[in-house]
């Protein structure tokens, strides 16, 4: 089969495969990049024995993942703090680096942008066990057959469907994900945070509402969720009273409007947010410089791939 436009087509199906059950653009590009790898270090005879390349690669990638995933569990149980998946820009902010020679389109292009990548939909994948995710993400996201999964797995179809029934126990509503976050919600909530309004703050928080940081020892942190309108608002007017000159922007997050916090040029935080009726319930802030790289403002003469 050797180095075709059918192999070459699949990265986009494959990316957006990997980022959903990895929960990370570096860490599924990596694993696309494995799967290449493994593509080509086939001999031309046994690409040629290939009868479907485009499953083939799906398979492989599926079981790269289903390793990732295993040790990033235990990675996770080291991390400091709480994990929360990689935020997502919109296609037209990604400002990453390019993925190399066999493909030079940036991650977010071949990442659709859907509810299943939604970050509180992230989140719940994240409690699944690695088994359960991929034959959830294979299945109910991308409508592949048990059989199919059962292939990709080394499991038997009955197995694979217990799985993704197992997995679908963990979700708390019956859609993927809540509705995003009304723009002119995010605003609001923007707007009441630069005047350092507490009083506007609760009001647009849930009572009940919860915030989730994500520093990774590498930032400054709430280790554990703050819950509580009072509670998080207080603790963003510390946040703020800490970087005077903190810059707020509205941009997408994994496909929702979310808040980009900047400080001396440089993102600092990037927020996703979930929302019921008129309030925000949850609020997940990314501020792990580790998963800020695509976010990071261009310097004179960069361009998206550079």
């Amino acid at each position: 089969m050797g180095y075709t436009s059918e192999v070459i087509g699949e990265r986009r199906h494959l990316t957006n495969l990997a980022y959903r059950l990895l929960g990370s653009v570096t860490e599924a590009e990596d694993a696309v990049q494995e799967t290449y790898a493994r593509w080509y270090g086939l001999t031309r005879a046994r690409q040629d024995a290939v009868e479907n390349p485009g499953a083939w690669l799906t398979t492989v990638a599926t079981r790269v993942c289903l390793d990732q995933l295993g040790s990033a569990r235990a990675r996770r149980e080291r991390y400091v703090g709480e994990w929360i998946p990689e935020p997502l820009p919109d296609r037209t902010e990604w400002t990453g680096v390019a993925s190399g020679p066999v493909d030079p389109a940036d991650p977010a292009d071949r990442i659709t942008l859907d509810e299943s990548v939604n970050m509180a939909f992230l989140v719940v994948l994240e409690a699944m066990t690695p088994a359960e995710r991929v034959a959830f993400v294979l299945h109910d996201v991308f409508r592949y057959p048990f059989a199919e999964v059962a292939a990709m797995l080394g499991r038997s179809p009955a197995a694979c469907r217990q799985l993704a029934t197992s997995a679908r126990r963990r979700i708390p509503t019956p859609t993927p994900a809540p509705p995003p976050a009304p723009a002119g919600l995010v605003r609001a909530f923007k707007r009441a945070w630069e005047a350092k309004d507490i009083d506007a703050l609760v009001s647009l928080l849930a009572p009940d509402a919860t915030l989730v940081a994500d520093g990774g020892g590498l930032a400054g942190a709430v280790l554990r969720p703050l819950e509580g309108a009072a509670r998080i608002a207080d603790y963003l007017l510390f946040i703020a009273a800490k970087a005077p000159g903190l810059t707020l922007l509205e941009h997408t997050v994994n496909g929702t409007p979310g808040l980009v916090a900047q400080h001396t040029g440089t993102t600092v935080t990037v927020a996703a947010f979930e929302v019921t009726g008129a309030h925000v319930t949850r609020i997940w802030a990314v501020r792990n410089p580790e998963k800020l790289g695509p976010w990071q403002p261009r310097g004179p003469g960069e361009d998206a791939g550079a």
